[in-house]
């Protein structure tokens, strides 16, 4: 996928509360609170926000609170975030101190040969301090 060279950036204020599903073609930035599934190219989340519902981004950066599942080329969970729901990545950062509940899984992964992949290749995942 091409990024755009012009490509817009959108901002969910703290003070906002949006039910419904959101998709953008743009880069996304949420402070506020969604009850809603997400599918945009990238995803910031503020520490303030919490998601319900389901993320698909190329990249994301999560800071916040996410119930749901999230499925991400690039995936950044920084110490303030607590994620409870199923991971699926292609390289992962997780920052010491941030709380996930769920399953960590490769999207290129299958599930009856995952142990032997994982065994065999470089892990994705980094944990940074």
């Amino acid at each position: 996928m091409a990024s755009k060279s012009n490509s817009t950036f959108s901002v969910l204020g703290s003070d906002l509360a949006i039910k419904g599903d959101i998709k953008a073609s743009a880069d996304l930035h949420i402070d506020g609170n969604v009850e809603g599934d997400i599918s945009c190219s990238s995803l910031v989340q503020g520490e303030t926000s919490t998601v319900t519902g389901a993320i698909k981004a190329e990249s994301a950066r999560l800071a916040g609170t996410v119930n749901g599942s999230i499925t991400a080329r690039e995936l950044v969970i920084l110490k303030t975030a607590k994620i409870n729901g199923d991971v699926f990545y292609d390289a992962l950062t997780i920052e010491q101190g941030a709380q996930v509940e769920g399953r960590f899984a490769h999207r290129d992964a299958k599930p009856a040969a995952a142990a032997p992949q994982q065994q065999a290749s470089k892990p994705d995942l980094q944990v940074a301090s």
